[in-house]
């Protein structure tokens, strides 16, 4: 089971923070032109040693906030402090060094031409050049040691098409923590792996945050994976964080329509018989959106100020807040 995180009380500063964090991308042509809101005012907040999940369907924008808090993506507005210091203000090697990514494919995440330990022995050579290639093919077999790829001088020496899945995904872990980051952004880690082997990659992730200290932000559009790893939940719906709060919280008592929505769609083993809800509505609008709540074209609630206000993330539960004119707060 997942380890308890320091009590919000006890956690002094933020890891991460990040405000009202926008992304758009120009779309359209010549006699038309238009944006694209990938992400629009996010705030997000991640702690030492915490694991934050970011939950959405695809197209909700999780893998843009993704790349904006790696540095790959230059936000259009917003901004990101890591531990204090303002991002901009890091040297991007730095930055790196203490922000990694993990990414979904673990298929292409390594160069079938080369052994699966070249990313590996790459990233050790760029972090410390100062240490002999004999030095660093043992931190690197110790590295795979750390992940659970054992023993780790013989898997330096495979190709990735020796690898299932799984092992390649923990390549991709090694590489990561190559320069031992304080934050990991897992985007979608587990989703192109095999059932039986997803619940040994979140382990990992566990074991990770317990034993070095590493946080995590989590994307996926997994719920039950969210809820086993994560201490905290972000719910995101086309480029806005609908509803966040502790992971119990969210899911115990869902405030959002599409939170319920996302919910109803995961199969209950002890009511089979039960149809799964589902909506009819409209896709998400994301380009050129204007005011209003994104999801009222697929609410089952909406009222006339949906269309005209867009809401803010408010208070309704101690640490749990949701974007919705119509969710009520608990009394």
């Amino acid at each position: 089971m997942v380890q308890p995180s320091p009590p919000r009380e006890a956690v002094q500063d933020m890891l991460l923070e990040a405000h009202g964090l926008t992304k758009h991308f120009r779309v359209g042509g010549f006699l038309r032109r238009g944006a694209l809101h990938a992400a629009d005012d996010v705030d997000l907040t991640i702690a030492p040693r915490e694991i934050v999940a970011l939950v959405g369907e695809s197209g909700s924008g999780k893998s843009t906030v993704a790349r904006l808090l790696a540095r790959v993506y230059q936000p259009t507005s917003g901004s990101i402090d890591l531990a204090g210091r303002t991002a901009s203000s890091i040297p991007l090697r730095e930055y790196r060094r203490q922000v990694q990514m993990v990414f979904q494919d673990p298929y292409s995440s390594l160069n079938p031409v080369f052994r699966a330990s070249h990313g590996l022995l790459r990233a050790l050579k760029l972090h410390h050049p100062r240490q002999s290639t004999t030095k660093r093919r043992e931190m690197a077999a110790g590295l795979l040691e750390e992940v659970g790829l054992t023993p780790g001088d013989e898997m330096l020496r495979k190709y990735p098409y020796e690898l299932s899945g799984g092992q390649r995904q923990r390549f991709g872990f090694a590489q990561a923590l190559a320069c031992r980051p304080k934050l990991i952004l897992a985007d979608e880690p587990v989703s192109m792996l095999d059932v039986s082997i997803r619940i040994g990659v979140l382990n990992l992730m566990q074991e990770l945050r317990v034993r070095e200290g590493v946080s995590f932000l989590y994307i996926t559009h997994d719920i039950a994976s969210a809820r086993y790893i994560a201490d905290r939940l972000l719910v995101m719906y086309a480029g806005r964080v609908v509803e966040q709060g502790p992971t119990e919280d969210v899911l115990q008592f869902p405030k959002h329509p599409y939170t319920q929505l996302l919910l109803s769609a995961v199969p209950d083993p002890y009511d089979l018989d039960e149809p799964v809800s589902s909506d009819s509505g409209e896709p998400p609008r994301v380009i050129d959106p204007g005011e209003g709540c994104r999801f009222r074209w697929r609410c089952p609630v909406a009222q006339p100020v949906c269309s005209q206000q867009t809401p803010p993330l408010r208070r309704l539960r101690p640490a749990h807040l949701a974007a919705c004119h119509v969710a009520q707060a608990d009394s």
